[in-house]
């Protein structure tokens, strides 16, 4: 029952780790005999055991232990990229309590009144490489503009736009997909691939052609796009194929 190996970890970790319950109340588990491993019935929480060899189950319920999550989230409107906020609901209060017991935190951010992808993920190296700023992962946004954009701002965004505390944006690929006209005059809708993150980067990117956005989406980080059947507000773990996409997304650039 011990395993062998850096494999093995004190089994009131594991179970604490998957939420099954506190040290203390694992201790309890153990003595009312509502622990096995292997199908015996275990007396001590302190044991050490594989988790990928020994079957491990409490309460009659196998529990399938990782030690990562990788969660894409249709962040909605209203809502922080952050992990706690005293004033507003964070990315973390959509997510099940079995989820949060892995201690996810979003990767990058979007602003508060922004929809769309957002990664969630306790794989801090990972995080770290896909918003390192040597990278350049792109990020692709669909927006509302009120204004005409036109030919002139779509070579004035590849060239680079100077922002209002005077940083220069690298290089950015802005695409024109129509115009509306509405009560408060043309609305352009827009595609937009940007190669790094500033604060408010595309609302101000764009206030410095003198247009402003309306609405604002993130479909896409690197070659991850955002699910077409995910629902504003709901998430799902990302398939191992959509993984793959972030990995490579890394080790490409």
């Amino acid at each position: 029952m011990s395993g062998k190996g850096k494999q093995t970890q004190r089994l009131d970790k594991i179970l604490s780790h998957m939420g099954v319950g506190t040290r203390s109340e694992l201790k309890k588990m153990v003595k009312q005999g509502r622990i096995y491993v292997d199908g015996k019935v275990v007396k001590d929480s302190g044991i050490q055991v594989n988790p990928e060899i020994h079957v491990i189950e409490a309460d009659g319920e196998r529990i399938m232990y990782r030690e990562m999550i990788y969660l894409m989230l249709h962040k909605p409107p209203g809502v922080v990229s952050a992990t706690e906020d005293a004033r507003d609901k964070t990315v973390l209060d959509l997510l099940r309590k079995e989820d949060r017991i892995f201690q996810p935190f979003p990767v990058g951010r979007l602003d508060k009144d922004t929809e769309g992808l957002l990664i969630l993920t306790n794989d801090g190296p990972l995080a770290h490489e896909l918003l390192s700023p040597r990278k350049h992962v792109p990020k692709t946004y669909e927006a509302r503009v009120l204004g005409k954009v036109d030919a002139e701002d779509v070579k004035q965004f590849a060239a680079g736009v100077r922002l209002d505390d005077g940083y220069e944006t690298m290089p950015a690929e802005l695409t024109l997909l129509g115009h509306e006209e509405t009560d408060e005059g043309t609305v352009s809708l827009i595609s937009l691939i940007i190669h790094e993150g500033k604060f408010h980067q595309v609302k101000r990117m764009f206030q410095a052609v003198g247009k402003r956005v309306l609405y604002l989406k993130r479909v896409a980080m690197g070659e991850l796009r955002l699910a077409s059947d995910l629902a504003i507000g709901s998430y799902r773990e990302l398939t191992e194929e959509e993984l793959n996409l972030l990995r490579n997304d890394n080790a490409a650039n």
